[in-house]
């Protein structure tokens, strides 16, 4: 898989689309196994960046890597599902905050678990050390990402609002 049938390299984000594509596969099954089958295909990506205290819209799409418009339909569509609410932004009259309902904190954990899952299988599949040390270049690649484009920075937080650790 490292080199396509012409014998060139793979483009790293090939090969990343292509792992993310299997983990949301195997989270959006396993949470279909686990009674959360009323969440859409691409609308679990909306639990991991909401903070118990509520996102905008917009600050969701941003963390989550989609446009305004596609986390819109996702959280109208969670909210008619009663996995998100949506409140009143004390900062800024305009903008509401999407935050999660008690059946909505219920799939975090879940999901977390899900994921813990598919990467211990992951690291099964091609060594520990090798996991770990995927696990870490990745990360020391996104933290000289973050430290030397201020834009990125945003794109690379966390559901804390503190960069990835």
């Amino acid at each position: 898989m490292s080199r396509t049938t012409s014998g060139k390299r793979s483009r790293l984000s090939l090969l990343l689309r292509l792992l993310h594509r299997e983990y949301t596969a195997g989270i959006e099954a396993s949470l279909i196994e686990a009674g959360f089958d009323d969440i859409r295909s691409g609308d679990a990506k909306v639990f991991p960046f909401v903070p118990p205290e509520g996102l905008p819209i917009r600050e969701l799409a941003i963390r989550a890597g989609v446009r305004k418009q596609t986390m819109a339909q996702s959280v109208t569509h969670l909210e008619r599902a009663g996995y998100l609410d949506r409140r009143p932004n004390p900062l800024d009259g305009r903008s509401q905050l999407v935050v999660l309902t008690e059946k909505g904190r219920t799939v975090q954990p879940i999901a977390a678990t899900l994921g813990d899952s598919i990467e211990t299988r992951w690291a099964e599949l091609i060594g520990a050390d090798e996991f770990d040390k995927l696990h870490s270049l990745l990360h020391d690649l996104l933290d000289r990402i973050s430290e030397t484009d201020s834009a990125a920075t945003v794109r690379l937080t966390s559901i804390n609002d503190v960069p990835l650790d």
